[in-house]
């Protein structure tokens, strides 16, 4: 077959368990239109891929080494960019294959995106604000935040085009970086379904996302604790990198409260039929980072095409999709007494309503714009192949 004649060779680069990321997975979905993917990630093959580079999810995607750690506390950028372990295992894995595009996943795959595409164009998927991602951690803000800046500062520019999950972080990159960002939000797909009754006497809340600190799963389970029988929590928590520790510490804080409930993890594609049987998806999260207070992430979406009113603190991104779609209540702030008040105060009959408002805004908070803008910037980067 001419080389002209042959469907783009696309490589999208992510150090995420890609099977559990489900932003990159609506990715993979969209690229798969344009051409043949081959993706090089943490886990195995993901739908939608024609072919995986398993990177060795035993590595990590910094240089936590102790010469990369000391390299990094002398700023020697230049010097460890390419040196964390996962970032070496990926250069290995990829070798000497060659592709039409490269997309990068977050920033700490700019460097090893551009090295390995070889003067191919490499869009970047920023995902969230890179320099601050875990700046509420102290070794992370004098070691990382740095190294952070220092990558999009230099990758940035030379990225054939950018992607962010939300205006207000694209504008951060503006400010800081001066460069344009295209906004591509956690939406999923719309899913055909149909809001589930609400029981008299019961509110049935459920939250879903990975057990880390930082989270505030303690908010929502010493919240819960505070109300009165009508409530009930479910919680399908993913655990962290710690070996379970974090999980067993919200499970300790339960106690022997038989009205909270922590299930095993479905896989995103199960998630919004799981969800579908509650009655509020809750979220509360302080503000120790711009992401967290900037955040607009997946787990609204999935409340939305499950039919689910919300309740989520104070955010302004959040904030603007529950009040222009009458979606559920808005906690002032992180707190525990907030959250408590603020679902203290609904009633069966409000839920009913928040739910069928839902029903009608997963007609429009959906992936199907979303896909749009990566299938065009893509496209548009693969037209210009040789």
């Amino acid at each position: 077959m001419a080389d002209d004649a042959r469907r783009p060779r696309i490589l999208c680069v992510s150090f995420s368990d890609i099977n559990r990321d489900a932003r990159v997975l609506r990715q993979i979905e969209v690229l798969a239109e344009l051409g043949d993917v081959t993706t090089a990630a943490y886990g195995s093959k993901p739908p939608g891929a024609t072919d995986h580079l398993a990177v060795d999810e035993r590595l990590p995607s910094l240089p936590q080494t102790p010469a990369g750690v000391a390299l990094l506390a002398l700023r020697r950028y230049d010097k460890v960019e390419l040196t964390a372990p996962a970032v070496r295992d990926l250069i290995r894995v990829v070798g000497d294959r060659k592709f039409d595009l490269v997309v990068a996943n977050e920033a700490r795959s700019m460097g090893v995106a551009y090295h390995v595409a070889k003067g191919t164009p490499v869009l970047a998927d920023m995902h969230e604000w890179a320099p601050e991602e875990r700046v509420h951690v102290t070794s992370w803000r004098l070691l990382v935040k740095p190294f952070m800046t220092y990558q999009c500062a230099k990758y940035l520019p030379k990225m054939a085009d950018r992607l962010v999950v939300n205006d207000s972080i694209g504008k951060l990159y503006h400010d800081r970086f001066g460069v344009d960002l295209h906004t591509v939000r956690n939406a999923g797909a719309y899913r055909d379904k149909q809001p589930t009754e609400v029981r008299d006497g019961r509110i049935r809340l459920v939250h879903s996302g990975i057990a880390i600190p930082g989270r505030s799963l303690e908010t929502l389970v010493d919240a819960v604790k505070q109300l009165d029988e009508r409530f009930t929590l479910d919680l399908y928590l993913v655990p962290g990198r710690d070996g379970g520790k974090y999980l067993d510490g919200i499970k300790a804080r339960i106690g022997g409260d038989q009205r909270i409930t922590i299930h095993p993890p479905v896989r995103p594609d199960e998630l919004v039929d799981t969800l579908n049987a509650y009655d509020v998806g809750i979220f509360s999260l302080p503000p120790l980072t711009p992401n967290h207070a900037y955040m607009l992430p997946n787990k609204i979406f999935d409340f939305v095409q499950a039919r689910l009113a919300v309740v989520f603190n104070a955010s302004p991104e959040t904030d603007r999709l529950i009040t222009e779609h009458e979606l559920g209540a808005i906690a002032p702030d992180p707190s525990v007494q907030a959250l408590r008040d603020t679902l203290a105060k609904l009633d069966e009959q409000q839920v009913r309503q928040f739910k069928q408002n839902a029903h009608k805004a997963a007609e429009v908070l959906n992936s199907a714009e979303d896909a749009q803008v990566v299938r065009t910037v893509a496209g548009r980067l693969l037209a210009g192949r040789q």
